[in-house]
This record gives C-alpha cells, structure tokens and sequence, in this order.
C-alpha cells in the first residue's frame, strides 16, 4: 500500500513520539523488513523490488527507520542503537504484533542483531544482508557512504560503490537518489549519525558483543555479495560462524545491493526461508 504520487510514503503510525512511515502488504507471519542506511534512504527504495514477492507467503512491514526517509524525525532524538531498537520494537507494541521475522540490511541487520539480543522472544527468525552487527575495520565504501556530501556526482559515485553491476546505475537513478538526499532535513539528520569521524566508532556501536551473539538461538540466514565494497564478505562469515544457528550464502558477481542484483534469486531464498516448517 503507497501513496500513487510517491510511492516511498505508504501507512502513518503513531511509535511513541514518532509518527512513522511505513508499508504494510501481505498476509500470514509478519516479516519486518529494515533497511539500510545510505544517504536520502527509505523502506520503499531499499525493498520495492522485494516487499510484493515476499508478501505473497507472509505479512510484510517495512517502516522507515527514525532518522531515515519520511518518518518524523523529533530535534530531540538521539540517533544510536537504543533509539533504533526502541523506535523498532515501539512499532510492533503498536502493532500488537508479539513476534516477527526480521530482515536486515547492512545498517538494518545490526538493528535486528540488537532487537534479538535485547528482546529474543519478540523475534522468531532473522536475515542479515551484508549486515554490521560485530566489529571489522571501516572500509572506504562505508567510509564514503556514511560520510556523503551531497551532490550529484558524489551519488554517482556511491552508487558504483554499492552495485557490482553497473547497468543498474542510470543517471536517472542517481538524480532520484540524490534528489532524496537533499529533501529539507535529511542531510542534517544524516550528519548527526556519522559524523564527525573517525568512523570506526559507528562501527563499534552499531555492534553486539560477541558473547551475545554467541547465546542466539533464532534460526538464521547470512546472505552477502562476494564483491561488496562496504560491508567486507568476511563480516557475514564471521557472523555465520558466531551465530549457532546460522547459515550463509554468497552470492557472485555481486556488491551491496544482494536485493537488487540477485531479485529474483534473493526473494525465493528469503521466501523459503522464512516459510520452511
């Protein structure tokens, strides 16, 4: 369900403070999918090609992030792990929704890593796609992302950072994205995340000690671009091996976007998944 003006605005609820936008399709078990956290970002951008898929086996929800796209961003908000994490399970208590499937992507999965460590009973299995969530050295793709100045040309150059195909980067793409990213407000928001360096310390905090991590026992899927420049293939691996109940697929020839380069392929993998007994 979205606006037929502008597809990224879809339902309005009401999180605590926070009014908060997101899309709701679907029925059966809900499945939370939550996105990434690229400059101008929303629920819609980063899951359009996979919400309606997914959604013919499940119920699917996917909210814009505070902080992130066209959800209420209060001046008083602080943008850190326990913000997200509240801001997340905040959505499902308003919801009435006890227990859900969460998708992670990149920022996303370390979300979903915390919201599982935090409040295990709330969550049933996992996804994590090219996902932080534990410690690994700043690359200079996330270092390039996270440290976006806005221009047109400076999103053209994110986005042969986070496509190993570089068909799927049009000019007509990046002037979307790029137009998104200068939306009133979004910059300044973006800044207080990641900003200043080092980046190292966004890492850090976005992470999950390993001892927890280790105390998991939600069935889950590691899934990664073997050519991703921001999140390194060695981070999902590492996951794989810390998580007990983990499994991991790469995929080649692929960067960041595991959603959007591998569509149809991502979609069954998650759909079966999610939907196995």
């Amino acid at each position: 369900m979205t606006n037929s003006e502008n597809p990224e605005i879809g339902l309005r609820l009401r999180v605590g403070q926070i009014d908060t936008n997101y899309h709701d399709q679907g029925e059966g078990h809900p499945v939370l999918l939550i996105h990434g956290s690229g400059p101008g970002v929303t629920a819609w951008a980063n899951w359009r090609l996979n919400i309606g898929p997914l959604a013919e086996r499940a119920r699917v929800l996917a909210p814009d992030m505070v902080g992130f796209g066209y959800t209420e961003a209060p001046p008083s908000v602080s943008y850190d792990l326990d913000t997200w994490v509240d801001h997340l399970i905040g959505f499902l208590d308003a919801l009435s929704l006890p227990q859900v499937d969460l998708v992670g992507n990149s920022f996303g999965g370390g979300v979903s890593l915390a919201v599982a460590s935090r409040h295990p009973d709330r969550v049933r299995r996992l996804v994590l796609m090219g996902s932080v969530g534990t410690s690994f050295p700043l690359t200079p793709g996330l270092d390039a992302v996270w440290g976006y100045e806005p221009s047109l040309q400076n999103m053209k150059g994110l986005l042969d950072v986070f496509a190993y195909d570089r068909k799927l980067v049009s000019d007509e793409l990046a002037e979307l994205r790029y137009r998104a990213s200068i939306r009133p407000g979004v910059q300044e928001r973006f800044g207080r995340m990641f900003s200043p360096g080092p980046r190292q310390r966004y890492i850090e905090a976005l992470a999950t000690p390993e001892e927890q991590l280790r105390t998991l026992q939600h069935e889950t899927l590691v899934v990664h671009g073997r050519e991703d420049q921001v999140i390194p293939l060695q981070n999902s691996i590492k996951l794989a091996s810390l998580l007990p109940r983990a499994q991991l697929h790469v995929f080649p020839h692929c960067g960041h976007w595991t959603q959007i380069e591998w569509t149809a392929t991502f979609n069954r993998l998650v759909g079966d998944f999610l939907a196995a007994p």
